[in-house]
């Protein structure tokens, strides 16, 4: 049998106690997403449904009522473990999360209301400038990350998928008549990236396409190339979820493109109360946004 944490234990019981997801999730003060998906996880690992789905809520099958007075047991025993402090901590302080500018000016961000409703104590520090964030020299905590990191004392877990596609407004169609067809673009203007980051897979893609045309325009970040195409002045590789909630016209999907969000978390604060709320609020926005993200 796999291992298993004693949280999902924890969410096991209060879903039981409640009878539904919600409930469970108000309880704990976590998202609903984090409780099922912990639900499942448990259910996976026993080989077994602890559980019957109905309209009206959650019933624990015969298996998961024996698995239930062995649960309040563990439960018991985990609480004399837990030393008094740890047991009493408040959720206060900063917590330092790096990620990109454009995950959180229109995701993270957005979504931080409830994150600050149920912890006014805590203070997230947001650090969009990627390039001088190193998680091993403790610049930061944790990270939503494009790139996954191939060595250093960190977890990582990946949250979802980043879609792509090439965008135009209405604008640029209107001023530029010109078909494009079976993926012709030699009449296009298109907005990419500056030398700095050539290395990215869209930049690499628009380079490619060109076949040595220059560029119409270069920019250092993507708010910069939004505007751009806003302005009906090219064509860029955008995600779909910033793009879609434009007027932009979607010339082509780029599933090779697509990049995996990647939660990555200091190896030695992955416990702290703290850590865990913004990591566990992370991957509920994550979760709940995920069909938008993907495109």
């Amino acid at each position: 049998m796999q291992s298993f944490s004693w949280d999902d234990i924890r969410v096991f019981l209060a879903v039981a106690q409640t009878g539904t997801i919600s409930n469970a999730s108000t309880l704990l003060s976590v998202g609903i997403a984090t409780v099922s998906r912990k639900i499942e996880r448990l259910e996976k690992t026993f080989g077994m449904p602890l559980f019957l789905r109905h309209q009206t809520g959650y019933q624990l099958t015969e298996d998961g009522r024996e698995l239930l007075e062995k649960a309040k047991i563990m439960e018991i025993a985990a609480n004399s473990f837990l030393t008094e402090a740890d047991i009493r901590t408040k959720i206060a302080g900063k917590v330092r999360l790096a990620t990109t500018e454009l995950l959180a000016n229109n995701l993270i961000i957005p979504n931080l209301s409830t994150l600050q409703k149920n912890y006014p104590d805590l203070t997230l520090e947001i650090i969009t400038d990627v390039h001088t964030i190193n998680l091993h020299r403790r610049d930061a905590d944790l990270a939503l990350r494009l790139i996954r990191p191939e060595q250093g004392h960190v977890t990582v877990r990946q949250l979802g998928i980043l879609g792509f596609g090439l965008y135009a407004s209405e604008k640029y169609f209107i001023n530029h008549p010109a078909k494009i067809s079976e993926g012709t673009y030699d009449n296009f203007h298109f907005i990419s990236w500056t030398d700095e980051y050539l290395q990215l897979p869209s930049s690499k893609w628009i380079e490619k396409i060109l076949k040595g045309r220059p560029l119409s325009i270069a920019t250092t970040s993507l708010s910069a190339q939004i505007a751009a195409v806003k302005a009906g002045l090219g064509l860029a590789i955008l995600p779909h979820f910033i793009a879609n909630t434009t007027d932009f016209i979607c010339v082509s999907q780029q599933p090779e493109l697509e990049r995996p969000l990647w939660l990555v978390i200091q190896a030695d604060l992955a416990h702290s109360p703290r850590i865990r709320k913004v990591a566990d609020f992370l991957t509920d926005v994550v979760s709940q946004n995920r069909k938008q993200l993907s495109g």
